[in-house]
């Protein structure tokens, strides 16, 4: 009751916008919302479809089933690749085992995957900006493993070594943090001054206007929620982003996860939500700070998105 008490300082809410689904994460649900009625289920979807538990727990129930691996999936079985791409080994074995299979891998994302390839043909050695692990970098690890070496940070930035430093290019995970890419990509350029970069910023449009706009609200809360879950990158990159101006920041899969002790006293919070995290979520957290005491609720802007993608022709209706 003490920490409940403490926390119904909390007056304003300041929503960040955009937020919440990019398009990319739309197309993606939908595809398998549209195989789903399609086709009929079971439709299997190797890794999450989106990095957040409420769209995968929602898919599940309507029949999607997630795989690790497509050597999981029946043979013949409808199989959709996830929005974070895969690479050319994963297609071959999809295959080899003769699974129809729908990409939903956002568009961005094989921009990405098309840069390495045509690089790597240059011959050059592709640095790749990204984290280890993640499933977007694996798969764009893949398209040439042997001339793709994954950067890490600052450090790795430091250490990496090239075939030839006047073939050398760069490209980035689509949901790092700006200010981290260009920390990293200083001390590749100071040590590659040949550095080749891709044809436009690899950081998408989505992750780009979320970061901006939560950098904005920060400033003018006292703390800030962002909605997503653990496993989303760009959902972190905003916690990254808030803390940096000073403000507290904290990462919510759900009104749920809102621990009172981080509220107390704070008279101002600020809300956005990773590009995977469905707006309904948000309209949950919202109502929870509103049960704490927030009279106002305020939406911030930073900049208006329109941005459309067109379905794989599988789902085309």
């Amino acid at each position: 009751m003490r920490e409940w008490a403490a926390a119904t300082t909390v007056r304003r809410v300041v929503l960040a916008a955009p937020r919440s689904f990019c398009a990319g994460v739309e197309r993606a649900i939908l595809v398998v919302e549209r195989a789903l009625e399609q086709y009929g289920p079971p439709v299997y979807v190797r890794k999450q479809i989106v990095h957040n538990t409420h769209v995968v727990a929602d898919l599940s129930r309507r029949g999607a089933i997630f795989v690790d691996e497509v050597d999981e999936v029946p043979e013949g079985a409808m199989t959709v690749f996830s929005a974070h791409g895969v690479s050319p080994a994963v297609r071959s074995a999809a295959a080899d085992r003769h699974l129809p299979t729908i990409d939903a891998t956002c568009p961005l994302v094989t921009k990405v995957h098309s840069e390495a390839r045509r690089f790597a043909e240059h011959g050059d050695t592709v640095l790749l900006i990204g984290h280890a692990g993640h499933e977007e970098t694996d798969g764009v690890l893949g398209e040439a493993p042997e001339r793709v070496r994954l950067v890490q940070d600052v450090g790795d930035a430091e250490r990496v070594r090239v075939d030839d430093p006047r073939r050398v290019s760069y490209l980035v995970q689509t949901t790092l943090a700006v200010d981290d890419v260009a920390d990293v990509l200083a001390v590749l350029r100071a040590r590659f001054p040949d550095l080749a970069a891709p044809p436009s910023d690899d950081i998408c449009y989505a992750t780009t206007n979320r970061q901006r706009a939560v950098a904005e609200i920060a400033d003018a809360c006292d703390a800030v929620l962002v909605v997503g879950s653990v496993n989303s990158s760009n959902s972190k990159r905003l916690v990254e982003v808030a803390e940096r101006t000073g403000t507290p920041a904290y990462l919510v899969d759900g009104a749920g996860g809102i621990d009172l002790r981080w509220l107390a006293g704070v008279r101002s919070v600020g809300v956005s939500a990773g590009a995977s995290a469905p707006p309904a979520v948000v309209d949950e957290v919202v109502a929870a700070l509103s049960g704490l005491g927030a009279r106002t609720v305020r939406e911030h802007t930073a900049v208006q998105e329109d941005v459309r993608f067109m379905l794989p022709k599988e789902v085309r209706q």
